[in-house]
């Protein structure tokens, strides 16, 4: 085991949002913005942007890292455009009156159609479908959640069918 993998998971995220350059084994040598550092592999994901706003993502594997060199603090600019490299594209924002009422349209139309759902959760904001599925905001088929994969792919097309019809 390296100096790098014996690291804790504490001092891995001090790199986080930092531009490094990373020597692996073989003299391979890596630079770009730490995006994160999986703590069960020590693999560190960086980040390099390009010319014409393309990014560039590598993935140095924990056990191949001998030193990670810290080049550049990130600033908050840098920080936000590193979040937002994974941000889904699409992700409207609702306000609590806008996920009120689509939570509680999706819910009688449920039980219009004889689908057993009730409202758990301390605030109530996430329906569950007889006992075994989950909803949560902003109640689209992306937020449907089950252990059981026949009965998320049905609730799922439900409530894709559902939104499809609404709009």
């Amino acid at each position: 085991m390296n100096d790098w993998q014996k690291k804790s998971p504490l001092d891995w995220e001090s790199y986080v949002n930092k531009l490094v350059k990373v020597v692996a084994i073989e003299k391979h040598e890596y630079e770009g913005w730490v995006l994160t550092v999986d703590p069960v592999s020590a693999s560190i994901v960086l980040a390099a942007f390009l010319e014409s706003e393309k990014v560039s993502i590598s993935v140095v594997m924990g056990h191949a890292v001998q030193e990670v060199e810290i080049l550049k603090e990130g600033d908050g600019e840098m920080k936000q455009r590193l979040s937002r490299l994974f941000a889904p594209k699409e992700s409207k924002a609702y306000s609590p009156e806008e996920l009120e009422k689509r939570k509680n349209d999706l819910k009688t139309w449920l039980e219009t159609n004889h689908i057993p759902v009730a409202e758990q959760g301390e605030s109530g904001r996430t329906l569950c479908v007889a006992g075994v599925l989950t909803i949560d905001p902003p109640y689209g088929p992306e937020q449907c959640s089950s252990s059981n994969e026949i009965i998320l792919s049905r609730v799922q097309g439900l409530v894709q069918g559902y939104l499809e019809k609404q709009q």
